[in-house]
This record gives structure tokens, sequence and C-alpha cells, in this order.
């Protein structure tokens, strides 16, 4: 046994829990994934396992050697890439004893090491990184580059156990198909996190953390999210059970209220006729009283319970069919012809033309396309040419009339000055009473509690969920949905939903995604293909 957790708690500086006895274990040669909503702490627990975070409770026991991909390398940026990658030091004593050193410690430094520099030149080679120097900022590389580069890593110090935090954020669809070869190859065990459904398909088992500990499912992706279906056909059975044990727990707190009520009346009458002491009969009515509030309170946490559990289990289905009766009124006829390029071709100033070849497509209403094409290919800047942000350099696109909205991987849709409630307001273009508006933000799982809170603090699948939600309040729908990586901070749960909501909708999809299930779920037919 390689990694072994028992009991692991993590809590926050402010005391509040993250999650709670956490307990696995990863064997030689085991790739495993956790899985989970946003926000439940699944790169807490990657970087609670890779040492950066000591303040933890429980036990954690690694018998090899480690090596961690972190999902975001920002405090990484002022670093020389041989320090990001932790091998400074040994550079340093290099270039020292190469400059004529001969003191002991750079020698004790290099120890087995003096191959360093040629496995960095190999490892590089081998995930595309030409040019890198050891020496150059990390801050110069792009973020696709950054996860190559510590992917490479893993090539440089060959670990026993390697941990994966959301690998495949920033690569392109060759990188990623590089990344699944590995994984399919290698005899590192690995333990992951991600939301790209082909990598997951490789990882066996599959761990589902939430906040009360994790829950381990045997098999690959496909067999965890075929018993999860299955768990969710059971929620909506029990959606009918829960509506009936709610009126019922209701009824039975009414009743038994009533109960203790003509029971304390029936006291109070032989309290004004009894002869013993004052002190004594107020001892009996205090208690009387106390006994009623703790039965009154049992059945209002029962009723709290399964409303909860109802609105949880109802949440999510109650969106996707709100979304699917919305966007089966796309108006546009199929076939409308909407972009006819013509031997296009774009340049940024002072910079040479983007694409080798220019591009001459026609796209029609009702198509579903995807933009595809490597990192930095420009597919964005295709995209921002689509919308009319940008004008071709060379060449012509003709554009018709059409109603569009954008959905993009940093919900720019969302103003982040706003509250959740003045965002809603915002986007009111049906002149929706405010109880209305109440009610859609509830619709779209909103608690009164949280409509003042900022935009600026929302998790992704909440900035989703709140795009949606405009998107239904401006009463018009959409003839062209843009799509812009927008699963990229999204979790499998709101990933699938997307999926299932963008399958129903009528209109014209232009989608860039390097998320092939995704994908595929919302049927994409066409590719423009970057080079």
């Amino acid at each position: 046994m390689l990694l072994n957790a028992q009991n692991i708690s993590f809590r926050q500086p402010d005391s509040t829990s993250i999650f709670e006895n956490v307990s696995f274990s990863i064997d030689k040669g085991e790739k495993a994934a956790i899985v989970g909503k946003n926000g439940v702490g699944k790169s807490t627990l990657l970087k609670l396992i890779a040492g950066q975070l000591p303040e933890y409770q429980g036990s954690l026991l690694i018998n090899g050697t480690l090596y961690y991909v972190p999902q975001h390398y920002g405090h990484f940026d002022q670093q020389t890439v041989a320090g990001a990658l932790g091998i400074a030091h040994l550079t340093t004593a290099m270039a020292a004893i190469e400059n004529g050193s001969v003191a002991q410690e750079d020698y004790d430094i290099m120890e087995n090491n003096w191959d360093i520099v040629a496995r960095c030149e190999e490892a590089f080679a081998e995930w595309g990184l030409t040019g890198i120097r050891l020496d150059q900022s990390l801050q110069e590389l792009s973020g696709g580059m950054k996860t190559k580069l510590f992917l490479a890593g893993i090539s440089i110090f060959s670990p026993e156990i390697v941990l994966l935090d959301e690998p495949t954020n920033h690569l392109d669809r060759k990188a990623r198909a590089q990344l699944h070869e590995w994984m399919a190859t290698t005899s590192s065990a690995v333990l992951l996190t991600s939301h790209d459904r082909e990598l997951l398909r490789l990882c066996e088992p599959i761990m589902e953390l939430t906040a009360n500990g994790i829950q381990e499912y045997g098999g690959n992706y496909d067999l965890y999210e075929s018993q999860k279906e299955q768990e969710s056909a059971a929620k909506e059975q029990q959606l009918d059970s829960h509506k009936k044990a709610l009126k019922e727990a209701k009824k039975k707190q009414q009743e038994a209220l009533e109960r203790k009520q003509r029971a304390d009346a029936q006291a109070k009458k032989k309290v004004q006729n009894s002869s013993d002491p004052k002190i004594l009969l107020n001892g009996r009515k205090n208690a009387a009283e106390n006994s009623s509030g703790k039965l009154k309170q049992v059945h209002a946490d029962k009723i709290d319970n399964i409303r909860e559990s109802l609105q949880e289990a109802a949440g999510l289905v109650q969106m996707q069919q709100m979304m699917k009766g919305f966007f089966e009124n796309a108006a546009l006829h199929n076939g409308k012809v909407l972009f006819q390029a013509d031997e296009m071709n774009f340049s940024y100033p002072d910079q040479p033309l983007l694409w080798q070849q220019p591009f001459t497509f026609t796209i029609r209403s009702g198509e579903r396309i995807a933009i595809t094409g490597s990192n930095g290919a420009g597919k964005s800047t295709l995209l921002q040419l689509l919308l009319g942000k940008l004008q071709p350099t060379v060449g012509s696109l003709q554009t018709s009339s059409y109603s569009s909205v954008l959905l993009d991987q940093d919900y720019t849709l969302i103003d982040r000055n706003k509250t959740i409630l003045e965002q809603a307001f915002s986007f009111n273009e049906r002149k929706l009473e405010p109880a209305q508006i109440h009610t859609m933000l509830a619709n779209f799982i909103f608690k009164p509690d949280t409509w003042h809170k900022p935009c600026a603090v929302l998790s992704g699948g909440e900035m989703l969920r709140l795009s949606l939600c405009c998107m239904i309040l401006q009463n018009k729908t959409p003839d062209i949905i843009f799509l812009d990586e927008p699963v990229n901070n999204l979790d499998l749960i709101n990933i699938t939903m997307l999926g299932k909501i963008f399958a129903e909708y009528k209109g014209t999809i232009i989608l860039i995604s390097h998320d092939q299930s995704f994908t595929a779920d919302i049927g994409i037919t066409r590719e423009i293909v970057l080079e």
C-alpha cells in the first residue's frame, strides 16, 4: 500500500469544516479519481496529501516518492522554470561546479542528479515544450504550457505516486490525448481529480467526496455514472413519498400540539383547584411548557429535513425542464445563412496573419459547430470575429441579423459588482414583479439568504445557474448560443446538466471546448478546424 488515509478531517482557519472522516487507500499501480461537487474540498485533499496543508486531523501514511501537479500556477509566476519544478538547487550547484567550484556542499547537492539537465530536455521535448529554458520566468508561459511543464516533471522525477489536480483544464486535444496515453501505460500510482470524463474512464475506482467523508464506487467512471443515475432515479421516485411525508409530519405536529394543549389545559385546572404549594405548581407549569416547546422543535426539525431533501432532489430536474421549455422557442428557421466568410484572415497590430490559410465557410441556422485546434491556434479570435467584436484583416465576413448569448468559462454575462438579486433585476426585460423574480431565483436554487451575496464570490456552478436564469428573464430565446469553454470551472453534476440542457436547444450552437464528451452530449455535427 503506497498511500493510506484514515479519518482525515480538515477545517479552515475560522474553524469551518471542509470535510470530515475521509478514509481510503491507494495501492501500487492503481489509478483512482476523486469526484464531487465544486467546493467540497477535492483540491484541498490533494494539497493535504502533497504536504502543503499540514494542519489536519487523522492519519496519513505515504510509502513512496510523490509528485504533485497543481490546478493553479499563479504563485509560481515569480519563479524560474527550474524553481517551479523544485530543481533550482541542482541547477545552481551544477553551474557553480562548471564555473570551478570545488565546494563539497555543491557535490553533495548533485548526488545522483548529474543528468538533470538532460532529463529535463528529454521530458520537455516529450511534451512539445520546445525552446523552454530552465532559467526563464514561469510567467512567460501560457496556461497550457505551464500544465505541460508540470506533467513533464513526472518523467523527470519518475515518482511512485502522482497527484493530478484538474490536469486537462488548459490542455488542447492533442495534449489531452497524450495525457490519456500516459495514464493508460504508466506504472505509477495515480490519484487525480478531474471533470474530463475521458480521463475518468481510465480510473478505477471512482471515489466521491462529500463533507461527511468519501464513498468508493468500484469500476471506472461509466459504472459510477450508471450507479449515480440509478440513485437519481430512486430520488425522483421518492419525491412523492417525501411530499406525503412532509404532509404527514405537519399533520402529526398539529395533532401532537393539540394533544399537548388539551393536557396543559387540564393540568391548569388541577393547579387552580390544588392545595399544593405555589412554588411546586409553578415548577410543574414550567416543565409542561418546556416539554411542549421541545415537542414542537422535534417536529419542526423533522419537517425541515424532509423539505430540504425534497428541494435538493427536485432542483436540478426543475431547472432542466424550465430550460427545455425556454429553448424550444428558438425562432429562426433551419438553413438561414448566418455567416459567410470568404478568404478571411486576421492579424493583431504589428503581428503576422494568424492563420496559414484564409477561411471560407458558411454557417447556417440550426447547425451545431465546434471550433477546434491546438492552444494558440486562434479559436477565441475566430469567435470574436463571429461576435462582431473584431473585423477581418483580409477577406470578408458577412453576417445576418440574429440574437445571441455568450456563455464562456468566465461567465462574463454576470456583473461581479452586482449582487445576485441586482443581477437578476438587470436582465428583467419581461418586466416581472419583484415577487416573480424571487420565485425565478428560487427555481434556480438560490435561497433568499443568498440573494444579497456578491456575484464575485459565486462558484462556477452558481455562475452557470445565474446565467441560465438571466437568459429566461430576458424573455427571448437566442438564435445563436456561443459557448467558449463553458465547462472548465464546473463539477461533473453541472457539466452533465448543461449537456442535457443544450441538447434540447433548437437554435444554432457554436462551441469551443476541448471536452469531447461534452461536445458529444450537445450533438455537435461539424467542426471548423484551425491550424
